[in-house]
C-alpha cells in the first residue's frame, strides 16, 4: 500500500491521505495539493473526552519533511488515533515514516509523542492493542477528576500587564462557573500587548489550550471577556470546543435565579438583547443565494424571520416592564404617604446583603454562599430600639463589568435606589479584593447617578478577619461599621448609626418646613 500511495502521490505531485478505521478499512481517500491536505468533516464519528475518533490518518509528504505543526494540531483537535507522514522519494518509492499519538496528562506537560520508524515495512506494532491501552490510560487519568458535571471548563483570560490582578479575576469567574453547575478543570492567562482580533489569545496559544482540553477532558472554554460573534465562531471552529464568554455565564445565572415575574421578564429581555446581534444559521442549506434576481435566499428569509420575532418579543417585554414600573411607582407613592424613611442595601454579590436583611427584620430571604443567590427585590419593615421604623430594601448584587444588557434590563429595579434616603453599602471585608469590589459598586452607583446619596459602609464577615487591629484601621479609613450579619450581637452599632442619621434627617426636614 505504501508503494502504491507514494507512486501515485509523486505522479500527480499532490499529497494523498488515507483515513483508516480500526478494522483496517480505508474510510476516506483525501487528495490535497503539493504542500498539504484538507481533512473533511468527521462529525459522524464518535467524540469523547476519554476515547479517540477510531481513525488514523496516513498521508504522503513530497519534500521528505517530517510531521508538521499542522499535522500535530489535526491529531489533537480531531482526536485521531494517530497521524503518520510518509516521505515520498523522487522515484516514487516510500521513504521515512514518522508518526505521532496523543499523550495523557503527564508531569513533563507533553501533548504528544513523535516516533520515527524508518521505512513502513520495518514497523512492528500491534496497533489495536496499543490504541486500546492508550485510551484506557486517558480514561484512568481523567477518572481522578470530578466529572459529575456535564460541562467541564477551562477558563481563559488575556492580560496586557503581567502585574495585573488576572488570577483574582479568574477566581471570580470560577465562582460564577460553579454557580452554573460547571466544573472548572483549569485556568489560563495569556499575556500579550493586544488581544488577537480573531482568536483573542492568538493562534498558537489557542492550539495549546485545545491540546490541554484534550488531555484533561474539558469540553468548554469560558473567556473572561465579552467575545464578538466572529470570535466565538473562529475559536469554536479552530478548537471544536463549546465557547462562551463571561456575559453568557452571568446571564445563565440570572436565568436560574429569577423567580418573580418581573425578574423573569428582565432576564429574558437581557438574553434576547444579547442574542439578537449574534443570531446566525450555520446550515449550508439556509445560506444566501447568489446575487441578482432571486438573490434573497431561504437562509436570509429564515434569519430575518427569527430576528423579527426576537425584536417583537423584546418590544412586548419592554412594554410589560413599563407596566410593572408604573405599578411600582404607585406602591412607592403609597409608601411615601406613610412618611417612613427608606434604607436600600447595596453591595457586591455574595457580600451578605440577604443575610443582613434576614437578621435585621426576621425575614426569610433565600441565603446561599453563591454569587447572585437572590435577584428579586425584597422589602421589609425595620424597627429600631427607640420604636422608630423604616423600610429596608434588598437589591440585586453588583459585579465588576456588569453586562450592559443586564444593566439595561434591571435599570427599573435599580432606579428604586433613587428613592432611598440612605444606602447601606455591605462589603465582604474577608475578601482580599474588597477594595476592587467597592470600586465596582461605586462605578455602578455613579452610572445610576446616585453616587452622592448618603451612604453607610458596612464591613460584613468581620469574624473571618483574624487581625482585629487591621479591622479597626480599615473601619477608621473607610468610616465603616464592622459586623457579622449572622451574629445579632454585632449589629447594635450599625442600628445606632442608622437611627442617628434618620433622626438628623427628620429634624432637618421639620426645620425646612
Amino acid at each position: 500500500m505504501s508503494r502504491q500511495l507514494c507512486l501515485l502521490s509523486r505522479d500527480i505531485n499532490r499529497q494523498i491521505g488515507l483515513l483508516i478505521s480500526r478494522k483496517g478499512e480505508i474510510h476516506t481517500v483525501i487528495i490535497g495539493d503539493h504542500k498539504s491536505i484538507f481533512i473533511p468533516s468527521l462529525e459522524g464519528f464518535r467524540a469523547s473526552s476519554t476515547r479517540f475518533k477510531g481513525l488514523r490518518l496516513i498521508h504522503t509528504h513530497l519534500q521528505g519533511e517530517e510531521l508538521s505543526a499542522e499535522d500535530l494540531t489535526d491529531l489533537s483537535h480531531l482526536r485521531l488515533d494517530l497521524i503518520g507522514a510518509l516521505a515520498t522519494q523522487e522515484d516514487g518509492s516510500p521513504g521515512m515514516l514518522s508518526w505521532a499519538h496523543l499523550l495523557p496528562e503527564n508531569p513533563a506537560g507533553n501533548y504528544w509523542q513523535v516516533l520515527k520508524e524508518g521505512q513502513p515495512f520495518s514497523l512492528r506494532l500491534n496497533f489495536l492493542s496499543f490504541i486500546q491501552e492508550l485510551e484506557n490510560e486517558f480514561a484512568k487519568r481523567q477518572k481522578t477528576r470530578k466529572i459529575e458535571a456535564a460541562e467541564k471548563a477551562i477558563l481563559v483570560r488575556v492580560e496586557k500587564n503581567p502585574l495585573a490582578e488576572a488570577p483574582d479575576s479568574l477566581i471570580e469567574l470560577a465562582d460564577l462557573a460553579r454557580t452554573c453547575g460547571v466544573e472548572v478543570f483549569d485556568s489560563i492567562v495569556q499575556y500579550r500587548p493586544l488581544p488577537d482580533p480573531k482568536f483573542l489569545v492568538g493562534r498558537g496559544k489557542l492550539s495549546d489550550i485545545g491540546l490541554r482540553a484534550t488531555q484533561i477532558g474539558a469540553n468548554l472554554l469560558i473567556f473572561d471577556h465579552e467575545l464578538t460573534p466572529a470570535q466565538v465562531r473562529s475559536i469554536n471552529d479552530f478548537t471544536g470546543l463549546k465557547v462562551i464568554d463571561r456575559t453568557q455565564v452571568i446571564l445563565d445565572i440570572f436565568a436560574r435565579r429569577a423567580h418573580s415575574r418581573e425578574g423573569k421578564i428582565q432576564v429574558e429581555l437581557a438574553q434576547l438583547n444579547y442574542l439578537l446581534p449574534r443570531l446566525t444559521h450555520s446550515k449550508s442549506s439556509l445560506s444566501r443565494l447568489a446575487g441578482g434576481i432571486g438573490g434573497v435566499g431561504p437562509g436570509e428569509t429564515k434569519l430575518e424571520m427569527d430576528r423579527r420575532r426576537i425584536r417583537e418579543r423584546i418590544h412586548r417585554l419592554e412594554k410589560d416592564l413599563k407596566a410593572i414600573s408604573k405599578s411600582r411607582q404607585q406602591r412607592r407613592c403609597k409608601r411615601e404617604k406613610t412618611a417612613l424613611p427608606v434604607i436600600s442595601i447595596v453591595g457586591y454579590t455574595n457580600a451578605g446583603k440577604s443575610t443582613l436583611i434576614n437578621t435585621l427584620t426576621k425575614s426569610s430571604v433565600l441565603v446561599e454562599d453563591k454569587l447572585f443567590a437572590t435577584l428579586d427585590t425584597k422589602s421589609a419593615r425595620l424597627r429600631f430600639p427607640r420604636d422608630t421604623e423604616a423600610i429596608i430594601t434588598d437589591t440585586v448584587g453588583f459585579i465588576r463589568n456588569l453586562p450592559e444588557e443586564l444593566f439595561t434590563a434591571f435599570r427599573a429595579t435599580l432606579d428604586e435606589l433613587h428613592q432611598a434616603d440612605i444606602l447601606l453599602h455591605v462589603i465582604d471585608v474577608s475578601n482580599s479584593q474588597f477594595e476592587a469590589q467597592i470600586a465596582a459598586v461605586d462605578q455602578i452607583l455613579e452610572k445610576l447617578g446616585i453616587s452622592d446619596k448618603p451612604r453607610i459602609m458596612v464591613f460584613n464577615k468581620a469574624d473571618r478577619l483574624a487581625d482585629k487591629d487591621l479591622l479597626q484601621n480599615l473601619c477608621r479609613r473607610f468610616d465603616a461599621v464592622a459586623i457579622s450579619a449572622l451574629d445579632k450581637s454585632t449589629l447594635p452599632a450599625l442600628l445606632q448609626k442608622l437611627e442617628s442619621f434618620l433622626a438628623d434627617r427628620s429634624h432637618a426636614h421639620i426645620l425646612r418646613y
